[in-house]
């Protein structure tokens, strides 16, 4: 049986209680890569210039090197970019991604055979139907 939605992968890295890394700081590292601000890639992303720095000051302080270097505002702007450090971290993450979607596409399609036909994903489930 072929599921009538693909299944997706979101991939989480927990290193102890003090970092998890998974698929939203990767696309905010990815947003501030090209927008080259934190305030622009939180807007991108829905989020407070707030919450966004947040995530990127926790992110510096959990690895050895910083991920994100900023500048303040003023006359010439400011601005956001990535280390060699983030960009590493990014490119790392991104790969293993890859790896883990790649290496267990037979094991994610035995588990989409055993689905029940009438299985459908939670965000096409109506809201009554829907328990928790």
């Amino acid at each position: 049986m072929t599921p009538l939605f693909p299944p997706r992968l979101r991939l989480r890295l927990h290193f102890g209680d003090d970092l998890t890394l998974g698929p939203g700081k990767a696309a905010l590292l990815e947003h501030i890569r090209d927008a080259g601000s934190i305030s622009e890639a939180g807007r991108r992303m829905g989020m407070s210039y707030k919450r966004a720095w947040s995530l990127v000051e926790e992110m510096n302080r959990a690895f050895r090197a910083p991920l994100v270097e900023s500048a303040r505002g003023g006359a010439k702007g400011g601005g956001a970019v990535l280390t060699e450090t983030g960009a590493r971290v990014l490119a790392e993450f991104r790969a293993l991604e890859a790896l883990v979607l790649c290496e267990g596409a037979e094991g994610i399609a035995t588990i989409a055979a055993l689905l029940s036909p009438e299985a459908e994903p939670a965000e096409a489930a109506p809201e009554a139907s829907r328990s928790g």
